[in-house]
């Protein structure tokens, strides 16, 4: 929000009855709400805010009672019906960097808009910058009216409790949903319509007053105007102002009527004793600051609501007036006025025909702009998916090339695995074979053993018993060393025997256990080959695989392209 509603005081409350007229914007707005309402309101914009377009039941009461200030900005928006209007958020951003021939008189007006109120005092502060944005670019939207006295003020009560945009929108939404802006058309007629049944009005409520009125001479638009068209905001305190609003935005245009009402006659005693100067000067002074309290406003209200002010009653005076109005009107000025209104109207459509034809101009040059622009970029994707189709033909071709590899290196690794397996197959075979024939000859050698150290056994007893051989071996049973060593003639051919075939056997052993070794690493080796040829079939697979899957992402990228 513009400003929050503690610093919507203005000036400390003046209760005392002088000549000076209260100043545009007076008045203190406070947040402080009863719980109890706080409550009703938060369930109904609750229900309101599930279905926008269906007001709730409760909702014309409730505003009638008054609408929370904290919570006004909201409901005055979703009561207008533009709580969420983007186009015309968009349009207001681009209305005001655009010129207007209203600047002048716009810049003169917001310094004598809300003079009382802080946020509207300061020259080109915050507030005058923001009444001036959206004066400015009312002034541009509206062409029929551009900018009018008492624009100002309205665009004011918003951006007490909007942002500029919103209050844009919500400006827009009175000035035409609501009807204020045909009040300004065509020399003010309407707005002469309603200060008619204002008056009928006025006649069948208050009859004595009406009359007194009619001998001073004081006519309707002497005291209406301002009513009607800044609706009550110019010159009564701002708590008494927003309150009026809260139900113009619920009710419409008809309300301004029953407000109307309302005032004459809380001031009928008072105007009743008063000459023409005394009830004008009643109207601008006196009657304002009557509404200085929130009691005192929320009893205009309830006057007011109280005026029998119905739709029937308004469309029959209209009638009337328009009667009237073809009694004293000449036949002749009568022409001359629908002429009138008929050159405007032609001058507006034409001006409509000029604005348009440029539009399409400008269209048909940035369609035609953009038709090249799409021929050069479907001609480039046309070269392009070109390219692309060939390169597709070269890496299918590739892919078929790879595929072959694939199949030959699929092949080869299976018949080298196949040998490998049958390499590996007669090794398994052959160890088993050297450590079945290890296992017999070390069960031999143990035999031999065995056998050899019972054979020596037998020769050391029996060269023990001979008295002449007994020095051969010592008490331990070894051979003695200081003996000179035997003749082979005089050794046992037994023992001879034994102990070459236990040398024998101990070479067949070494040579085992070498060619046990030699297997051994044989088999390492083809295992090796083994997993290396897997690992390399394995990253050619890998290989192919990132290749096709790159293809494929290149294609889906291009196909993209091409349908954007």
């Amino acid at each position: 929000m513009a400003q929050t509603p503690d610093s919507l005081c203005s000036f400390a409350e003046d209760e005392t009855d002088d000549d000076e007229p209260l100043q545009s914007g007076s008045g203190t707005v406070g947040k402080d709400c009863a719980e109890t309402v706080l409550v009703s309101w938060g369930e109904l914009l609750t229900k309101w805010r599930q279905d926008l377009n269906t007001r709730p039941k409760q909702l014309v009461p409730l505003v009638r009672k008054g609408i929370p200030e904290a919570l006004r900005g909201e409901v005055w928006q979703l009561l207008c019906g533009c709580h969420d209007n983007k186009d015309m958020l968009e349009h207001y951003r681009r209305l005001i960097v655009k010129e207007s021939s209203f600047e002048a008189v716009i810049q003169r007006d917001i310094s004598r808009t809300f003079t009382a109120n802080d946020y509207f005092k300061e020259k080109e502060g915050q507030g005058q910058d923001g009444l001036y944005k959206i004066s400015k670019a009312y002034s541009i939207h509206d062409q029929d009216i551009g900018y009018v006295q008492g624009l100002s003020f309205l665009g004011a009560v918003l951006l007490l409790h909007m942002p500029e945009e919103q209050a844009f929108t919500v400006l827009v939404k009175i000035m035409y949903d609501y009807g204020l802006q045909s009040l300004f058309n065509n020399d003010f007629a309407e707005l002469h319509r309603k200060f008619y049944q204002l008056e009928r009005f006025f006649m069948d409520v208050m009859p004595d007053l009406y009359s007194h009125f009619m001998n001073l001479g004081i006519e309707t638009h002497m005291y209406a105007s301002q009513w009607f068209l800044t609706l009550f905001t110019s010159k009564f305190p701002l708590h008494t102002a927003f309150h009026i609003m809260d139900v113009f935005l619920c009710e419409g245009m008809q309300v301004i009527f029953n407000f109307s009402l309302a005032l004459l006659k809380s001031g009928r005693k008072d105007m009743l004793s008063m000459d023409f100067e005394g009830i004008l000067k009643y109207f601008r002074v006196s009657l304002p600051k009557k509404f200085r309290t929130v009691e005192s406003a929320q009893e205009l209200v309830q006057s007011a609501m109280s005026m029998k002010v119905t739709s029937r009653k308004l469309r029959k005076f209209e009638k009337e007036y328009e009667v009237i109005m073809a009694e004293r009107e000449d036949p002749v000025e009568r022409l001359e006025n629908e002429n009138r209104h008929l050159m405007q109207e032609n001058m507006r459509l034409d001006r409509e025909n000029d604005e348009l034809a440029h539009e399409l101009i400008t269209c048909r040059l940035s369609l035609q702009k953009e038709i090249d622009e799409e021929r050069d970029l479907t001609n480039s994707l046309e070269v392009e998916v070109k390219g692309l189709k060939q390169q597709l033909e070269d890496l299918a071709e590739e892919k078929k090339h790879h595929e072959q590899e694939t199949i030959q290196i699929k092949e080869m690794y299976r018949r080298e695995t196949e040998k490998s397996e049958g390499e590996s197959s007669r090794n398994n075979a052959i160890i088993v074979d050297y450590k079945e024939i290890c296992t017999q000859l070390s069960e031999r050698l143990e035999k031999q053993q065995t056998s050899h150290k019972q054979t020596m056994e037998h020769i050391r007893n029996k060269v023990q018993g001979c008295d002449n051989c007994s020095g051969v071996f010592t008490s331990d049973g070894n051979i003695a060393a200081s003996e000179p060593a035997l003749k082979p003639e005089d050794i046992d051919p037994r023992l001879a025997a034994a102990s070459l075939q236990m040398r024998e056997l101990e070479l067949d052993l070494a040579h085992t256990k070498l060619q046990l070794v030699e297997s051994q690493c044989h088999v390492q080796e083809v295992e090796h080959q083994l997993n290396a040829a897997v690992n390399e079939l394995q990253e050619m697979q890998a290989s192919k695989n990132s290749w096709l899957q790159k293809t494929f992402t290149s294609f889906k990228e291009a196909t993209t392209l091409k349908k954007e």
